[in-house]
């Protein structure tokens, strides 16, 4: 499920507009993004934990010349699933 898909999901399924639709969608994952910069963790019961992590600084290769590259120190997000969501998934039969 994408972004647009969830929107209509949730219009139609609490018979709202689009546009309001939208404006939930979006103030959640500006809720996740706003508790990962204040706290650098965020935690949904049921779905799991999210949490800022710090990548070190690395040597790494351009793989289109083969060239030794210095790769910058960054942060990351990280997604630990709940056990709830791992019983789920582990019910999903792959195709």
């Amino acid at each position: 499920m994408n972004k647009a898909e969830m929107i209509d999901k949730i219009a139609a399924d609490h018979e709202v507009s689009k546009v309001k639709a939208k404006e939930i969608v979006e103030q959640v994952f500006g809720f996740v993004g706003a508790d990962l910069k204040k706290e650098g963790r965020f935690a949904f019961p049921g779905l799991g934990t999210f949490t800022v992590a710090q990548r070190a600084a690395r040597s790494g290769r351009n793989p289109a010349t083969g060239e030794t590259i210095k790769i910058k120190a960054s942060k990351n997000v990280r997604f630990k699933a709940a056990p709830a969501l791992k019983d789920l998934v582990a019910k999903v039969k792959i195709k």
